[in-house]
């Protein structure tokens, strides 16, 4: 089990946060939103479906709240959105372009999770303090 934090460790971290908020949804027709409300489709399948990524999105979302906390996501939105008005202001982003925006801010909140599910092996790597949740009696 690896107890520093890797490029590698992050990218992957990313990439699954990716999957799971693309595949919940997105503004193409593929993604599970969309095919829900579809009329086609098994109703089990969408159910299982939805439920597994329900609970790939608790985990992250739980990770993330109790790694880097309240002010921890609101200094990570506050410095993507700063990002983004920086990029738009140099012209390096045209925000008038379609769904732009929405697949900005989806890639923003899976970088805010990936930084959630890999901020604890950072803070242990910088700081060597560990984050411990449970708590034995």
């Amino acid at each position: 089990m690896a107890r520093t934090l890797t490029g590698g460790g992050f990218l992957w971290r990313w990439l699954v946060a990716l999957v799971i908020v693309l595949g919940t949804f997105n503004p193409t027709p593929y993604s599970y939103i969309n095919w829900v409300f579809d009329a086609e489709g098994a109703l089990p399948l969408k159910v299982l479906i939805g439920i597994v990524l329900l609970i790939a999105l608790v985990v992250y979302l739980r990770a993330t709240w109790f790694s880097i906390g309240p002010l921890g996501l609101i200094l990570s939105a506050a410095f993507f959105a700063a990002l983004i008005w920086v990029l738009v202001d140099y012209g390096v982003l045209a925000l008038g372009q379609g769904s732009l925006l929405t697949w900005i801010i989806l890639v923003v909140i899976s970088l805010i999770l990936a930084i959630g599910m890999s901020f604890s092996l950072f803070r242990r790597g910088v700081s060597g303090q560990v984050d411990v949740d449970d708590v034995e009696t």
